[in-house]
């Protein structure tokens, strides 16, 4: 069903008419005459019938202004950053340790949903927690819609809790909550070794003139090849008197790591 327009001689007419199906074609039916269009159009008939289907409307709604007014529960939210950073955001394990940690404490809010969008905040813009408060009501945010603004002071005064285990502690800060998120971060990623799985190693030479980074290698400098060396350090890049280093990597599956060694062969003796 829809409204379609009809000029009829010098004048144009407003009908209300659907599609129908008779003897296998498709016509249109004629439901209602709303009359010629600049009589409807000046009574307002055809905004006051658009403002009812938007009451009844469950799928879908009128965007435009009608009469200066704005259509009923209409609002406009961003959602891309909260969508992009809620992958990151699952993905490296933030959400599971901090509702872990959470579990023991049994707010009445979300604790885990208003750290992330203190976070979120000062992803993108920076500032108070008050300002996030004010700023979380332009962007569509998961889970954040029944939080107030003490519920972000009472997640981030969490966080920064002293534990009562101060062990491996600096003598300039204490060990806070938010040590045991990084801690607990840091081993959900560090997988490289966890399991028994095929791990593939290889070495390789390198050379270069100059002395080199000295502060690194202050108390194992590398190998200076004296003139003559064997045709295979030549082959491998190393000419006469040229500072030499090898490469370890190592990588199983998605991950990989690297560490340069002093020496100019890989023997046992350079791991």
């Amino acid at each position: 069903m829809f409204a379609r327009d009809k000029r009829i001689g010098p004048y144009t007419y407003v009908y209300l008419v659907e599609n129908v199906r008779e003897e296998g074609r498709t016509k249109q039916r004629i439901i209602a005459n709303l009359g010629r269009k600049e009589v409807v159009v000046a009574r307002g008939d055809l905004d006051r019938l658009a403002r009812s289907v938007v009451r009844l409307a469950q799928r879908s709604m009128v965007l435009s202004l009608v009469e200066g007014e704005v259509p009923p529960n209409a609002r406009c939210q961003r959602i891309g950053p909260a969508l992009l950073f809620e992958r990151l955001w699952h993905e490296v394990g933030c959400r599971a340790v901090l509702e872990e940690l959470a579990a023991g404490r049994q707010f009445e809010f979300a604790a885990e949903r208003a750290v992330f969008l203190t976070v979120l905040h000062r992803l993108f813009v920076s500032g108070s927690d008050r300002a996030a408060e004010k700023w979380r009501a332009d962007y569509r945010i998961e889970g954040t819609e029944a939080l107030q603004l003490h519920h972000l002071y009472r997640a981030m005064a969490w966080l920064g809790e002293p534990l009562a285990d101060q062990a491996g502690a600096s003598e300039l800060t204490p060990r806070c909550r938010k040590d045991l998120v990084e801690e607990g971060l840091f081993a959900r990623r560090r997988d490289l070794f966890a399991e028994l799985s095929v791990v593939f190693m290889d070495t390789t030479s390198l050379s270069f003139e100059g002395r080199g980074r000295r502060g690194a290698w202050s108390s194992r400098p590398f190998e200076r090849l004296p003139p003559g060396s064997p045709s295979d350090d030549r082959r491998a890049g190393h000419g006469s008197g040229r500072q030499a280093a090898v490469l370890r990597a190592v990588a199983r599956q998605h991950r990989r790591c690297h560490h340069p060694v002093a020496g100019r062969r890989p023997v046992a003796r350079s791991f």
